[in-house]
């Protein structure tokens, strides 16, 4: 069975292999930044479905609906009504700011709007936030294959950590976004079959039809979607309100997933794609909610969180569906990590080191960009490593809270350069005002119980985050001189 199951993973890399061999031949560095702005809106749409689940939706959100006592049922669906929400900002504020300026990196807006050094703060601020989230997923699906799957074989897990990312850094080297479209429009529909298959699986092994699985889940407190105690992390206003800022920051002010956007040749394509891959992303999360009931429904199953789907698909099911099981999530686990290694790549080399604009060669500007993609997968590395020893069982709640924290400064800054028409007074505070907000996010977070009799802040710390950020900002800043 080990053996079949590393022989598909083998082709699948084979065949991804094959993809990016069609589309990276005679790329360029705009190439690999932006796909020459002639990417297909909807392959965009499709393939970003496969992006924003990643392995996390695939594996912990099926997890979280019976955690707890009493359970959290559908609550999730609340952070997902935000998202629709906040990809409707995005369509009709972000992208045609963007299109207007152009930008091949989205931080150049802070340049234009607040000078350098809010550009440079926005850019580090972007690079530590997507290789912090990018790598807790990653980690969630490779612990997956490693425990269930590799370390039968003895397998240390550092080596099953190095050949994915060297499997990623082979195929998306040349052909960075352009490749990117296409194998993650691949991804998806493997991961999307693995989902619809799991529903159906699992009705047929409980002798159930939907209508009576649903009255079962209820029964159960499942399919409880609301929360309306006000002093609970998990109030529907603060989780509809939350979801819609995390969609406006890690989408929207998120240079992996506008990356893909911008490379569509017109607003009018682009928009189309981020309104029609909303409204699907809210239809597959609530079919992911589903199934994670439905899985809770099994019975004689210990195993809970993020051990749930794995531990029932892999030895519940038989060899076809855990076979399958396998195929869709490595097709979960490769765009959580393709794009977000090509993003940090761009941002890194357009950001950072001011690639476009440095006197040289095209060859020699290719191979500094290769040199810094080789680096931004041994940084991934590391940085799963550490995620492997802290061992957390609920990967999907850490990456959201990690997210309150780094993308703050990043939504005070589009806000302050959108919102106002103010000038930066003492450009260099920027950076210590983006470093001191979420520090004292941080201890408002943990003594907001005691300093308001029992209310827990939850997903609203990252609008709390921003609003300092922007505070901040107002006071470094002064009235435009004109």
């Amino acid at each position: 069975m080990v053996a079949w199951l590393l022989s598909i993973v083998l082709a699948y890399f084979l065949l991804l292999l094959g993809v990016a061999y069609r589309t990276s031949r005679h790329s360029d560095n705009d190439t690999f930044f932006i796909g020459n702005r002639n990417s297909h809106w909807l392959l965009v749409a499709f393939g970003m479905i496969g992006t924003s689940l990643s392995g996390v939706t695939f594996i912990s959100v099926p997890g979280t609906v019976g955690l707890g006592s009493p359970p959290q049922g559908f609550a999730y669906f609340q952070v997902v009504i935000g998202y629709l929400l906040g990809y409707f900002v995005i369509a009709l504020v972000l992208l045609p700011l963007y299109y207007r300026l152009r930008l091949t990196s989205i931080y150049r807006f802070l340049e234009a709007r607040l000078g350098n050094s809010s550009y440079r703060t926005g850019a580090l601020f972007f690079i530590l936030s997507r290789t912090m989230g990018a790598t807790a997923r990653l980690y969630l699906v490779i612990n997956v294959l490693q425990l269930f799957v590799l370390d039968a074989l003895g397998v240390p897990f550092v080596v099953t950590t190095a050949i994915i990312l060297g499997m990623i850094l082979l195929y998306t080297l040349e052909g960075g976004v352009k490749t990117i479209v296409w194998t993650d429009t691949l991804q998806t529909t493997f991961m999307l079959i693995g989902l619809v298959a799991g529903v159906v699986c699992i009705l047929h092994y409980l002798h159930l039809d939907l209508g009576t699985a649903w009255t079962a889940m209820r029964g159960r407190g499942y399919t409880k979607i609301f929360t309306t105690d006000v002093r609970s992390p998990s109030f529907f206003v603060k989780q509809i309100l939350g979801g819609a800022f995390i969609t406006i920051t890690m989408t929207g002010l998120d240079q992996e997933m506008m990356q893909k956007n911008i490379s569509v040749r017109t607003l009018g394509g682009s928009q189309k794609n981020m309104l029609t891959f909303s409204i699907v992303m809210v239809l597959v999360s609530g079919l992911f909610l589903l199934l994670g009931g439905l899985l809770y429904l099994v019975p004689h199953q210990a195993a809970t969180g993020d051990d749930l789907f794995p531990t029932i698909a892999l030895h519940t099911f038989g060899p076809a569906f855990s076979i399958l099981f396998i195929i869709a999530l490595i097709s979960a686990l490769f765009p959580s990590a393709d794009g977000a290694m090509t993003a940090l790549t761009s941002s890194f080399c357009i950001d950072i080191l001011n690639l476009q604009e440095r006197n040289g060669t095209e060859r020699e500007k290719k191979r500094i960009r290769m040199t810094v993609h080789g680096c931004i997968a041994v940084l991934f590395l590391g940085c799963i490593l550490v995620f492997h020893w802290i061992n957390n069982k609920s990967i999907i709640q850490v990456i959201l809270n990690m997210a309150a924290y780094t993308y703050g400064p990043l939504l005070g800054l589009f806000a302050f350069g959108i919102l106002t028409r103010r000038t930066l007074k003492y450009p260099r505070g920027v950076p210590l005002v983006c470093i001191l907000s979420p520090v004292i996010c941080y201890f408002l977070s943990r003594y907001s119980p005691i300093l308001t009799g029992g209310y827990k802040l939850g997903i609203e710390l990252l609008v709390i985050n921003g609003c300092i950020t922007f505070a901040g900002l107002y006071m470094v800043s002064e009235t435009r001189k004109i």
